[in-house]
């Protein structure tokens, strides 16, 4: 007999029927999801511009939402959940297949090999950056960053694009290949990232620094598609700097990475 929808309801089914969602964080984590689908449709359709700029568009909803949450005191469970399959989408799978569409489709197996490598990479990253995120110190990341990679990669098809480089010169297919592996491997790797969180908003800095940040604008604005290219290189880089740097002084990842004791 079918259950009739005003009968009265107990225990845990009503629970989960009253149960809901925040909505302004995860507005801004579907808008997110809504720019990794719509760089996939686009890719599709050949225009890897639009593509590339609704990646860092994502990227911008993705820094939001979770600050929203906290801000506006809305932080749960199905918002983190949420916000790790958007993600999923819009910083490992459509990356992946912006660049195979863009570039590496001619290279065959190897070319959607070094797509699911990628893509492979971002979901194991998400993955362990759930399970970790109460013993890793909140000051780096293990490994590349999800938007960071993404960044990384789409950062160098939208200069590619944007100049309209032929493809089978300057190598730009094999560069576009080693990138996707590169951020897929480091996504996964123990290295240290540093993650700025421990950067106070209140706390006063020198005057130079707002100069410099005015000067970073203008050089972001002046010419995305190098400009932010440019910025995840040496973002993306820093990582294995870091390590290096921490090795030299006898101090592995898992030492830099460890949370430090209440």
């Amino acid at each position: 007999m079918p259950l009739n929808d005003s009968a009265p309801e107990s225990g845990r089914g009503r629970l989960l029927r009253r149960r809901g969602v925040y909505l302004l964080p995860n507005a801004f984590t579907t808008a997110c999801l809504f720019c990794g689908f719509y760089a996939i449709v686009q890719a599709m359709a050949g225009d890897y511009e639009r593509s590339c700029i609704a990646i860092f568009i994502a990227m911008v909803m993705d820094s939001l939402d979770g600050r929203v949450a906290r801000l506006t005191h809305t932080q749960s469970d199905f918002g983190a959940e949420y916000d790790s399959l958007a993600d999923m989408v819009s910083f490992g799978a459509a990356p992946a297949l912006i660049v195979y569409k863009w570039g590496l489709e001619p290279f065959g197996r190897w070319g959607w090999f070094a797509a699911f490598v990628y893509c492979a990479g971002a979901a194991l990253r998400l993955a362990r950056f759930n399970t970790n995120i109460d013993v890793v110190d909140k000051r780096f990341f293990q490994g590349l960053p999800s938007p960071a990679a993404a960044a990384l990669l789409i950062g160098f098809v939208w200069l590619a694009d944007d100049n309209k480089f032929p493809l089978d010169d300057y190598y730009l297919r094999y560069v576009g290949w080693f990138l996707a592996l590169y951020a897929g491997v480091t996504m996964v790797s123990s290295v240290p990232f540093y993650s700025f969180k421990d950067v106070s908003r209140t706390r006063r800095v020198p005057v130079v620094v707002i100069f410099l940040i005015a000067i970073a604008l203008f050089v972001v604005t002046s010419y995305p598609p190098l400009a932010l290219f440019s910025l995840f290189v040496i973002y993306g880089a820093s990582g294995y700097a870091l390590w290096l740097w921490n090795l030299s002084r006898g101090r592995k990842a898992g030492d830099v990475l460890r949370k430090p004791p209440a």
